[in-house]
């Protein structure tokens, strides 16, 4: 029994941990029109790590550049997005485009010229593809030269457009948490089972899946492969409460232990229950 309680306390805190997204940022940004950048994408990354949300390596992102192209000219389908930030391990997509140019021409008899920037962000969730926030800002400053100007009016588009988005990211993300969901309380689910070695346990663990009527509803096996079983289904909970709903009642004559919980998606593991004393066998 002790064990049982401390794994929903465990469960608890990693939940807690979870109430943020895991976000992959892609911003188009193109300096003097044409020349690409990445002061957004910069500002974007320490904004949010200042925030405490985790983001997906900016390395991993340029080893798949072809595809992330690819989002970029689909970027008015959000599913391209979404469906690249899943294949990252993303909750959220941040993704838009940013563009700074100079003013033709120059102030008075001086050499400074103006320069403009205008940005347009949105952050995509991954698991249905749903804009979560949308902003756009333009910024205009002056200086003697392109790449500093250039550079300025990015960073100050930039700045005004992310300390709008990632406020209101934090914002929206959490408030579904705490109320169990953005759509009436019910949520599509992701549920990963390893530890499946022997098709009873399987049998079990869809049973007891389907028999939680109060804690979820559609539930159906997508997979089963060398252990592991993944069940699609829609949570009537939060993704924690279901996941602790599942460790205090498990399928028959297993324990169920947590092994990640996210936005959306829970992995756990089943492990046979000892048998108690005077069982007989």
């Amino acid at each position: 029994m002790k064990s049982l309680v401390f794994a929903v306390v465990a469960l608890a805190a990693g939940a807690v941990c979870a109430a943020l997204p895991k976000v992959m940022v892609m911003v188009d940004e193109k300096a003097l029109g044409s020349i690409s950048t990445s002061e957004v994408e910069t500002m974007a990354v320490k904004m949010l790590g200042d925030k405490g949300v985790e983001t997906v390596d900016r390395n991993m992102v340029q080893s798949s550049l072809d595809r992330v192209q690819k989002a970029f000219r689909g970027a008015g389908d959000s599913r391209a997005a979404a469906a690249l930030g899943r294949e990252f391990g993303a909750e959220a997509v941040l993704i838009g485009e940013a563009v700074a140019k100079p003013n033709a021409a120059k102030i008075g008899d001086s050499n400074l010229r103006s320069y403009a920037a205008a940005i347009t962000l949105r952050a995509v969730r991954t698991d249905n593809a749903a804009n979560v926030v949308a902003v756009s800002e333009t910024a205009t400053v002056v200086a003697l030269d392109d790449v500093n100007g250039s550079s300025r009016a990015l960073k100050a588009a930039g700045e005004k457009a992310l300390g709008r988005l990632v406020p209101d990211l934090i914002a929206k993300w959490e408030k579904p948490n705490a109320k169990g969901s953005a759509s009436g309380g019910r949520t599509p689910v992701t549920i990963t089972v390893g530890g499946i070695d022997q098709m009873w346990k399987l049998r079990e663990t869809r049973l007891r899946f389907k028999g939680m009527t109060k804690e979820m509803e559609s539930v159906a096996q997508k997979s089963y492969a060398q252990g592991m079983a993944v069940f699609s289904a829609t949570s009537l909970l939060p993704t924690e409460e279901l996941a602790e709903a599942i460790v205090m009642n498990p399928p028959a004559d297993l324990r169920v232990q947590i092994v990640e919980i996210h936005e959306a998606t829970i992995s756990m593991r089943v492990v046979e229950a000892p048998k108690e004393a005077g069982d007989g066998n």
